[in-house]
């Protein structure tokens, strides 16, 4: 299982033990173009772009009806860069 981080200190902490079936896969500094859940939350808010909700709970219930909308596949199709999946497969993974 291949785990992706951002270069936060407390990921990288001395005494963090690691399974062996984990790998840790970090990116690089300053590119949270590169972060899985950064793409969702930009997928998330093209969609709410337009919507104007009158309220702060209004909000919070499209949010939530789009995230109950997403679909595995769906997530790996917004999340599934080129680029991310072509370092994977370089890096032996």
């Amino acid at each position: 299982m291949i785990i992706q981080l951002d270069n936060g200190a407390f990921h990288k902490a001395k005494r963090l033990k690691v399974p062996a079936n984990i790998v840790l896969f970090f990116q690089p500094p300053h590119c949270p173009e590169l972060n899985p859940i950064e793409q969702v939350w930009q997928y998330l808010k093209r969609r709410l772009r337009w919507s104007l909700p009158a309220t702060l709970d209004q909000l919070r219930q499209q949010l939530k009806e789009r995230l109950e909308a997403l679909t595995p596949e769906g997530v790996a199709s917004i999340t599934g860069r080129d680029s991310i999946l072509s370092a994977l497969s370089v890096a032996g993974f």
